[in-house]
């Protein structure tokens, strides 16, 4: 990330917050046009809702060290891909990966990284579809590439993840085997649940499907008899 020369005499962790805010509100417009383009066009909204959130300085202090580096703008930069995060809240699988191609078609965003945890899911049983891309942040100097990473799961997978932080951050870390366990069960009865839902979801569309072909059907046959 190339900050342009005017902002040099500026405080550099302020100008990064206020790129990484820019491209939150950026991403936040394209998501919401594209929801809306998606009702208007097939009468269906992929989205329940969407978070999103910038790294507090603690966070980012301690992840650089987790991960080995020191906690530096620079490494900052360079290193964390989640500093401006977004999730995204959809009701089927089927979902994710719509909602995943329509935002990677955009002109302006550029794919930098992609981690499918649904089809390979974390050891703990997490699932959810991540995407780091950056995005250009027009400034009055010139553009300036900004990441966000952009997590997209189902209501049930975020229902789990959210309990799983919660549960794993009473314990740091160190949760007894049999809650892991008892853990792992749950992500698998979620899954299970987004399976089931998926499965009923299109069945009603094909009962959808073949209710409108009959209406069209019955409509050419009363224009033939009239």
């Amino acid at each position: 990330m190339a900050l342009p020369k005017r902002y040099e005499a500026i405080d550099e962790w302020k100008t990064l917050m206020f790129l990484y805010d820019s491209a939150l509100r950026e991403i936040n417009t394209k998501i919401e046009i594209l929801n809306n383009e998606f009702l208007h066009v097939h009468n269906y909204n992929p989205i329940e809702h969407v978070k999103s959130r910038i790294k507090s300085a603690e966070s980012i202090v301690k992840k650089l060290k987790r991960d080995g580096h020191e906690a530096t703008v620079d490494n900052m930069v360079k290193y964390l891909n989640d500093i401006a995060g977004i999730r995204i809240i959809c009701s089927f699988t089927s979902d994710i990966y719509k909602i995943a191609d329509m935002i990677s078609n955009q002109s302006d965003v550029k794919v930098l990284m992609i981690k499918n945890y649904i089809a390979n899911p974390k050891p703990n049983g997490y699932k959810s579809y991540h995407m780091v891309v950056s995005i250009p942040i027009f400034l009055s100097d010139g553009p300036v590439d900004t990441k966000v990473e952009i997590q997209i799961r189902t209501i049930a997978m975020d229902f789990w993840a959210s309990l799983e932080h919660k549960i794993y951050y009473k314990f740091e870390g160190k949760a007894p085997a049999y809650i892991s366990e008892e853990l792992k069960e749950c992500a698998d009865m979620v899954n299970m649940l987004d399976e089931r839902m998926l499965s009923l979801n299109e069945a009603i569309k094909a009962l959808e499907e073949k209710e409108r072909e009959e209406q069209e059907a019955e409509e050419k046959r009363r224009q033939k008899e009239a």
